[in-house]
């Protein structure tokens, strides 16, 4: 189940990137490259640009909805505790023994 949802996610993002790189930016963008240019013939510029703008959106609002429900429902969860690495290593053999504190010189009296 975990790993249908992220190969979902994983589908959603590519999709979302296609779809962010065919929109033509002020500077011409890489519309031309994906044939976008050709696509405008099809729906009109302004239906085109209406088109992936509203794409982009629901692309990105199923991305974070995956990306939320997959960490919250399908992650799996922690029932164990874990030790982190330091937690879990052993003293070392070889450990130095603490250093006796140093000895105070007697203090003079006046």
């Amino acid at each position: 189940m975990y790993t249908l949802f992220v190969f979902i996610e994983i589908v959603v993002s590519i999709l979302l990137i296609i779809v962010v790189l065919m929109q033509a930016s002020k500077g011409g963008g890489l519309a031309g490259s994906f044939g976008g240019a050709n696509i405008g013939a099809v729906f009109g510029v302004r239906r085109t640009s209406d088109f992936l703008g509203k794409t982009t959106t629901v692309l990105a609002t199923i991305f974070l909805v995956l990306a939320i429900f997959i960490n919250l429902v399908v992650l799996p969860r922690g029932e164990r505790q874990e030790q982190s690495v330091i937690q879990s290593q052993a003293p070392a053999q070889g450990a130095l023994p603490p250093s006796p504190q140093p000895a105070l010189p007697p203090q003079q009296q006046r």
